[in-house]
């Protein structure tokens, strides 16, 4: 099998005590007359549902046909169906636009592209607004710029990181750039690199590629009027870890390397002054023996806690984060409820965490308890075929 096929398959107490310190009146006749009841408050409206977006594979038998419409109630994590955004061939990555209003996905082919969709507001249509080619093999990440002028995409099967401009419409114009990872040379068992993730660093002046194949992390500048990529700095991983995915911790300054191959995780102290990466020691994922093909790595806003996937243990591991970042506890790992939990995202405000599971077709939901960071299972999964990454908005 080539590398791009392996990817896919392989308060009421205090309104009471204020009502009872009222004195009661007497009446006309003397007797006591029992305070008037204060008006009861409303009760507060529930949370209104939230979208919830679905990548998958539509050129697999069982897979789905676009990208998966649902929505999800913030509160208690329950999803409902909403059908599905049609013309979008393999969506098996997506991410939004900083205004909202656009959705991105791959195109994970063996000509890759990459699609830009307007989001409808209420009672409105989503529209594909089109499609541009990303000049390698099987895309497998993208990330806009916070400056939503640029989509950065991975083209797993040809090891490239490819830079589309995004007009005002939300749309996307012709690639500015493409970079391919020509050395090192592929770590052990690898034919070549193959590009896994390109994301910005919070403080927004560099772009990191994370390629499996090479054992590396590459720091780019972004030229931002040309679209151009120029590489400032490179991180080697051990041979054969097969760096997969890199999460920032929000204090900016550390983020975690999830390393597919040899099941471990490491902390990374980054610099925003020179973009430099240096890796830590590895660290055990908390599953049993045999290979758990870590998939990502999550973190809460307020830094306290981070989430790695496990496809091969079908489990979520959770860490304690401590000094200020710079350390990783292991506390636990709880089973995912489905099998090859490929993705996992924390919703906005951090109180449920999604999971998509590619072999069971079926994304989980947990709620996160704020103070400890445990996961507890919200209620059955719910169907999605070949579930490869869940989006909630």
């Amino acid at each position: 099998m080539s590398g791009w096929s392996r990817r896919r398959f392989v308060g009421a107490a205090a309104g009471t005590a204020a009502a009872a310190s009222v004195p009661a009146r007497a009446t006309a006749a003397g007797a006591m007359e029992e305070p008037e009841a204060a008006p009861a408050s409303p009760a507060p409206r529930p949370a209104a549902p939230r979208p919830l977006f679905l990548g998958t594979y539509t050129s697999v038998q069982g897979g789905g046909t676009g990208i998966g419409l649902a929505t999800y109630d913030p509160a208690s994590g329950h999803v409902t169906g909403a059908g599905v955004i049609k013309g979008v061939g393999d969506p098996s990555y997506l991410a939004v636009h900083p205004d909202g209003r656009t959705l991105y996905a791959v195109n994970e082919r063996q000509d890759g592209g990459v699609t830009a969709i307007r989001l409808g507001g209420e009672g409105e249509q989503h529209q594909v607004l089109g499609t541009r080619e990303t000049g390698g093999a099987g895309p497998c990440h993208l990330s806009v710029h916070p400056s939503g002028r640029w989509l950065l995409s991975a083209n797993y099967g040809s090891g490239s990181v490819a830079v589309h401009p995004v007009d005002a419409s939300g749309a996307l114009g012709e690639r500015t750039d493409l970079v391919t990872h020509s050395s090192p040379a592929p770590g052990p068992g690898q034919q070549g690199p193959h590009a896994h993730q390109c994301l910005t660093s919070p403080d927004g002046g560099h772009v990191l590629a994370v390629d499996l194949g090479t054992d590396t992390v590459y720091t780019y500048r972004l030229d931002a009027v040309q679209g151009t990529l120029s590489e400032v700095s490179r991180a080697r991983t051990r041979p054969g870890a097969g760096p997969r995915h890199l999460t920032f911790h929000p204090g900016g300054r550390y983020a975690y390397l999830a390393d597919e191959l040899d099941n471990t995780v490491a902390v990374c102290g980054y610099s925003p002054a020179t973009g430099r990466l240096d890796i830590g020691e590895a660290q055990p994922t908390g599953t049993r023996a045999g290979a758990s093909y870590p998939a990502q790595l999550v973190v809460t806003e307020d830094g306290r806690y981070a989430y790695l996937a496990n496809r091969g243990d079908n489990s979520l591991t959770r860490y304690a984060v401590e000094a200020d970042g710079a350390r990783l506890r292991l506390l636990d790992t709880v089973p995912v409820a489905g099998d090859f939990p490929r993705h996992i995202a924390l919703a906005p405000g951090g109180n449920l965490l999604f999971a998509a599971n590619q072999r069971s077709g079926t994304v989980s939901v947990f709620r996160v308890d704020r103070a400890s960071g445990e996961l507890r299972l919200a209620g059955e999964p719910f169907a999605s075929p070949v579930a490869v990454c869940a989006l909630p908005l």
